[in-house]
This record gives structure tokens, C-alpha cells and sequence, in this order.
């Protein structure tokens, strides 16, 4: 068995620390500092830069302006994105890219993926669905009228970055046959509402209302397993997300507690202070491996002995619960100096909640898995 990254995955992982080496997480917008959104826009000079240095094309094909690699690549740059706080769409605008090459029509592709990769053309996707906890698919209802457009009716709440974005990719369910389908909805069209709300980070969100919004033909894909080809991949990047971020804050904890002194003495030597650091360790090198062993399955498609939602599942149990414990224990061994609004490590906490929030509770996905071990006994 080879844990290693091969030449291009990790090529695409200097490409991003380079890209990210400008990015000073004391300088992004504090929800501590800000009332209503924390800016207008998500961070476009970086934006370029990761176009220049094809990282939004990662995932496309060559005939495409990509470099044609896998999942795994495009979580090795999130979790670097995650360390600085960059405030750019890269999880959305690529996994809704990579989704409309692998699904979406002629015309959408020829239309959409060259320009997302390079960065003119600016994708997100809703996937929390009316209230963030029933199945995202049954927010929408889409069905075909006489003429042959769908017509979309139906609420998505928390879309991220959907004030800034040119389309949003969402499910939807249709009338006739109750079956997922995806729906690529411009931003600026007739029956397109959007309704501000405010994440933990500061950041604008929307709830997207469709009003008998409609949709050609083409601009509909109706492939059974893109909806949940598509939901594993947001699920597995925003672990990788919570990955860096909590990686950050240890290693932001480690230096403050080898520096502060008490009876003479760094507080990191302490053994209460190391225990808990250590456990926190141990938490990321758990949400590692399973994060690691999720972007595995669904970039190669391997069979196992459960499907590839039961690894993305265990990686969001860790994911939700860890970087959560990370950061509390940051909290806690920065003392009072955690809360200075001049030291970053508040806005870590405000995004590990995000996250957090995005991955839902772990108790859900222990129920989810349970249900895929009941339904695939393991002999």
C-alpha cells in the first residue's frame, strides 16, 4: 500500500503554498470587528493568482485547459487554503466544474469549463438544502413544462458566495419521478431571488429562492449519481478544509505555549498543558487519515466492502468533532490573549465553526453509517 502523492499532486501543493505565501490570515475580515458582512466579495487579486497558477483547472481535462489530476489534489490545496483563511470559492467553483464535465451537456461544457478554469467564470453550489438537515434534493421541485424548460420552485438556505458567484449549481427533485437531478441556475435570471444571511466567519451567505425560475434543457442534468458524485466531494473537500485550519491553530498553539512563561518555566511544559495539546495531535492525525482515505475512494472509484459514502461519512465525524476540540483547546491554553481581537486565532474559531456547522453534527453521520453497515453486512 502507497501513502505517497505522486509527482503531480505534490507539484500542485507548492503551486499553492506559492499562492497562499501572500495571504496574511491578521489581515482577513474579522466578524468580531464588522456588523453585516465582513466585505463585499471574497478576495479577487488572490483569485487570479490561483487562476495564473492553474489551480482552479486542477480537476478539468486537457481539452479542457486542466491538468486532468483527482480529488486528492484539490484537497492537498484546501487544506493549505484553509491554514492562511483564504477567502476565495475554490471548493464550490471546482467540484461544480468538475461535476458539469463529468455530467453536464455539450453546451454547458463548451460554455463553462474553460472559463472556470480560468477564473472568469466563477461557480458555487447550494447544498444545505431548505433548513440545512433533510436531503438537500427535496428543497427543489423541477419539472419539464409543454415547451421542454424546466421550471425550479423551491428554497436552498447558507449558499455560499452566491452574491459574487455568475451560476450556482443545486439539486433538485423532479415532480414525476421523485429523482435527484442537478440544476445550473445563472445568478441574474428571471425567478432567481437571493436573500442575505451571515456565516460565523462574517462572510455573506444567501437563501436562494426560485420563483418558476426557468431552465433549457441543457442547463438541467438528470444522471442519477451526479447529485451524490457531487455531495461527496463537497463533503470530503470541507474536511480537508477543517484539516488545515485546525493544523494552524496547533501549530499557532504549540508557539504561544513554548514562549509564555509561568514560575519561570514555558507553560508548554506543563504536563496539563501537553496532555491536552497532545490530544489535540491525535485528533488531526484521525482526521487525516480519514480524510485522506475518502479522497482515496472517490478519486479512484475502488470498490470496498461498503460504498465510498461510508469513508466520507467516518471523515466527517472526525472532521466535525476534532476541529472543534482543536480550537476550544486553543482557546483555553491562549488564555485571555485567545480573544485579543489583534491576534488571528478568533477568527480561526469563527471558521472552525463554520465548518463545523457545514459538516453537521457527528451524531447524524454515526447514524448514516449505521444504516450503510445494516445495509451492506460486513462478512
Amino acid at each position: 500500500m502507497d501513502f505517497t502523492f505522486s509527482e503531480e499532486q505534490q507539484a500542485a501543493l507548492e503551486a499553492a503554498r506559492a499562492a497562499f505565501a501572500r495571504v496574511a490570515p491578521d489581515d482577513v475580515p474579522s466578524p468580531a470587528l464588522t456588523t453585516g458582512a465582513v466585505a463585499d466579495d471574497f478576495d479577487r487579486a488572490l483569485w487570479k493568482r490561483l487562476a495564473d497558477a492553474a489551480l482552479l483547472s486542477l480537476l478539468l481535462d486537457p481539452e479542457h485547459g486542466g491538468a486532468g489530476l483527482d480529488p486528492i489534489a484539490l484537497c492537498l490545496v484546501l487544506r493549505e487554503s484553509a491554514k492562511v483563511l483564504a477567502r476565495v470559492p475554490l471548493l464550490e467553483s471546482t467540484a461544480a466544474a468538475r461535476t458539469l464535465q463529468a455530467y453536464g451537456s455539450p453546451e454547458l461544457k463548451a460554455d463553462m469549463l474553460a472559463r472556470a478554469g480560468r477564473g472568469e467564470q466563477v461557480l458555487t453550489v447550494a447544498a444545505h438544502g431548505r433548513t440545512g438537515h433533510d436531503p438537500a434534493e427535496l428543497a427543489v421541485v423541477a419539472h419539464k413544462d409543454t415547451d421542454g424548460t424546466w421550471v425550479l420552485d423551491g428554497i436552498h438556505t447558507a449558499v455560499p458566495w452566491a452574491y459574487n458567484a455568475d451560476a450556482v449549481l443545486l439539486p433538485a427533485h423532479t415532480d414525476d419521478t421523485g429523482r435527484a437531478v442537478l440544476a445550473l441556475v445563472p445568478r441574474l435570471h428571471e425567478g432567481v431571488v437571493l436573500a442575505e444571511q451571515f456565516s460565523t466567519t462574517g462572510e455573506r451567505l444567501a437563501e436562494l429562492r426560485l420563483e418558476s425560475a426557468r431552465l433549457a434543457p441543457h442547463h438541467l442534468i438528470d444522471t442519477e449519481e451526479a447529485w451524490e458524485s457531487l455531495r461527496l466531494l463537497l463533503t470530503t473537500g470541507t474536511c480537508a478544509l477543517a484539516l488545515g485550519v485546525g493544523e494552524a491553530v496547533l501549530e499557532m498553539t504549540s508557539t504561544y505555549t513554548g514562549r509564555r512563561e509561568q514560575f519561570g518555566h514555558p507553560v508548554a511544559t506543563f504536563q496539563a498543558v501537553a496532555v491536552q495539546a497532545a490530544d489535540r495531535y491525535i485528533d488531526l492525525r484521525a482526521m487525516e487519515a480519514t480524510q485522506w482515505q475518502a479522497a482515496w475512494r472517490i478519486s479512484s472509484g475502488a470498490a470496498g466492502a461498503l460504498p465510498a459514502s461510508a469513508d466520507v461519512a467516518v471523515a466527517k465525524i472526525w472532521a466535525s468533532e476534532g476541529v472543534r476540540r482543536v480550537v476550544q483547546t486553543a482557546q483555553h491554553l491562549h488564555g485571555g490573549f485567545g480573544a485579543d481581537t489583534d491576534y488571528p486565532l478568533h477568527r480561526y474559531h469563527a471558521w472552525a465553526k463554520h465548518l463545523e456547522l457545514s459538516l453537521g453534527p457527528a451524531a447524524a453521520h454515526e447514524e448514516a453509517l449505521g444504516d450503510l453497515l445494516a445495509a451492506h453486512p460486513l462478512g
